[in-house]
């Protein structure tokens, strides 16, 4: 007869074996960048962190970079615990080629220029972020407004707080219980969410006629194990949830982990 133990390793094995592609990726990256920053000849958290005043021309791979790069195994353990299950799923519903270009591209320039036109232009201030916290807010926010078009709303006492709410109010817990995390860096990844999960910024995603042309052009998804392609995603374009399913469908919940907060460098 299975144990508990026996079962639950069973399920972290078939967690772990249907990640998909973009998302394994994603997380050894983040494991390479901390292990690069274990040797001491090269300061890998100084060249690669948000620094506001040293992005310039020549130094903008650092909009790239940040995101990948942590303090210390505490703050990427936690980063990949509370990304994973998010960057997961919205590859699963969007597909591994489009998951790619949003974040390498305008997933992670538009929260990082934001952030440094905020922080450098607005506030006056020099203090540098790295870490994927801010991707977490983004996927977050995503998460939060397609919960509101299945559940408006969700009671506390006699109160009805709107579901896009949520990862505001995890924003100020986290910027409140763990120092020096960064709340302006959460702010810019959670405002690009919204604005991805309201529809306003989809035109960001690369054309799906291109991205179908692409794979088949390379045989993508015959190449590559845990490849997801257009014609896999869970929900369709713009992960839509289907209407079809009556009244009683459950609906998604938003993803709810262990948020590591973004680590802030300098004072």
């Amino acid at each position: 007869m299975p144990t508990i133990a026996s079962l639950n390793t069973g399920r972290a094995r078939a967690y772990v074996f249907r990640i998909p592609l973009f998302t394994r990726a994603t997380i050894l990256i983040i494991a390479a960048a901390w292990l690069l920053g274990l040797q001491r000849v090269w300061d890998v958290r100084a060249w690669g962190a948000l620094i506001p005043d040293k992005v310039s021309i020549a130094t903008l791979y650092r909009i790239n970079t940040f995101p990948f790069i942590h303090l210390n195994i505490i703050h990427a353990v936690l980063n990949v615990i509370a990304l994973t299950p998010l960057l997961e799923r919205f590859e699963s519903e969007h597909g591994t080629l489009t998951s790619l270009a949003l974040f390498f591209g305008p997933f992670v320039t538009a929260p990082g220029l934001m952030y440094v036109l905020i922080e450098r232009y607005i506030l006056g201030g020099n203090v540098g972020v790295m870490g994927a916290s801010m991707w977490v807010f983004l996927l977050l926010g995503v998460e939060a407004i397609r919960t509101y078009r299945v559940n408006p709303t969700f009671a506390i006492s006699t109160y009805n707080i709107p579901t896009w709410t949520t990862p505001i109010f995890l924003m100020f817990a986290i910027w409140v219980l763990v120092p020096g995390s960064s709340f302006l860096g959460h702010f810019c990844g959670l405002v690009v969410g919204y604005g991805f999960g309201l529809g306003y910024l989809k035109f960001l995603a690369p054309p799906e006629k291109i991205l179908r042309w692409v794979e088949g052009k390379l045989n993508l998804l015959g190449r590559l194990p845990h490849y997801v392609s257009v014609d896999q995603k869970t929900y369709g374009r713009f992960g839509v949830l289907p209407t079809s399913g009556g009244p009683g469908s459950p609906g998604p919940s938003v993803a709810m982990g262990i948020v590591g907060g973004g680590q802030r460098l300098g004072p």
